[in-house]
């Protein structure tokens, strides 16, 4: 249960700094997206609603399935980052790197409370 709430704070924040620094995430999202501001913020809802609904019972398995759907698309925005480290200069390479596999575990993570 801890690792569900958690996981659910952790999307409820990240989600929430959608819509208080969009700049930031617009920056990251790779130019082939069109209207990169409406997808920051349909992203940042769809990572509240997901982390608001793991923590529900009733609505746990579908909003671990619809944030495990949410790593995979947002997985291309960190590829782009790490592929064009020269727009990120305040961010180290190698954490521009890791955050390529790290949606790995976060898919596990999320995965584990869809099957159950």
């Amino acid at each position: 249960m801890l690792g569900r709430i958690l996981l659910g704070v952790l999307f409820v924040v990240a989600g929430v700094m959608h819509f208080v620094a969009p700049g930031r995430y617009v920056q990251i999202m790779p130019p082939m997206l069109p209207a990169p501001g409406a997808l920051v913020y349909l992203s940042g809802l769809a990572e509240i609603l997901g982390g608001v609904g793991i923590m529900v019972p009733g609505t746990r398995r579908l909003a671990a399935w619809g944030l495990v759907a949410l790593l995979i698309a947002v997985w291309p925005a960190n590829l782009y980052m790490a592929m064009v480290p020269e727009r990120f200069p305040a961010v180290p390479l190698w954490a521009l790197w890791a955050r390529v596999p790290v949606q790995v575990p976060m898919i596990w993570w999320a995965w584990v409370y869809a099957r159950k």
